[in-house]
């Protein structure tokens, strides 16, 4: 049987493999300076994330984290996207992992109401800024951001996404 790639939304049990995710690709594929200390949502994802119109997925491959993705509420019909991180050996796979979590994480926002998407990302991620831009996200300068966007330290590069929703025809009255 042909592995089967799952995106589900964040429980408990994915703890250490998504926290070991974020940090392998983060310190030891992109030489970062973060830690997990300078990340302490990393071990609140339930309260942090998974609160008010946010959430949190994560890409499951034979019992493996393979990817992550977050949506944090930042209010006004906002959300941030924040956690995008995919295994090395699945980007660009036919598996699209990436993909499909940020397919999920737009879905969810639709669903949810929001009107704009930001993320904030390093300079160093050249493949994320092309996904996200083939994707439909817009590069932004940081003054275009929303007072509640939290920046990370070592973001430098922002991004905003807009939702579309159909126009609902307006019927005239009889």
């Amino acid at each position: 049987m042909k592995d089967q790639l799952k995106i589900k939304e964040y429980e408990e049990t994915y703890q250490k493999q998504n926290t070991d995710l974020i940090l392998h690709i983060q310190q030891d594929e992109f030489n970062i300076q973060i830690t997990k200390e300078d990340q302490p949502d990393l071990f609140q994802i339930p309260s942090f994330y998974q609160a008010g119109k946010g959430n949190f997925w994560i890409a499951e491959l034979n019992d493996k984290v393979v990817g992550t993705i977050s949506l944090l509420d930042i209010g006004n019909h906002g959300l941030a996207l924040r956690k995008m991180f995919v295994d090395k050996n699945y980007r660009g796979s036919e598996m699209q992992p990436a993909k499909l979590l940020l397919d999920k994480a737009i879905d969810w926002a639709r669903n949810h109401a929001i009107n704009t998407i930001y993320l904030g990302t390093t300079p160093q991620f050249l493949a994320a800024h092309r996904f996200y831009e083939k994707n439909g996200f817009v590069e932004i300068g940081r003054s275009e951001l929303p007072a509640d966007f939290p920046i990370v330290k070592v973001d430098r590069v922002f991004y905003k996404f807009e939702l579309e929703y159909a126009q609902v025809p307006v019927l005239p009255e009889y």
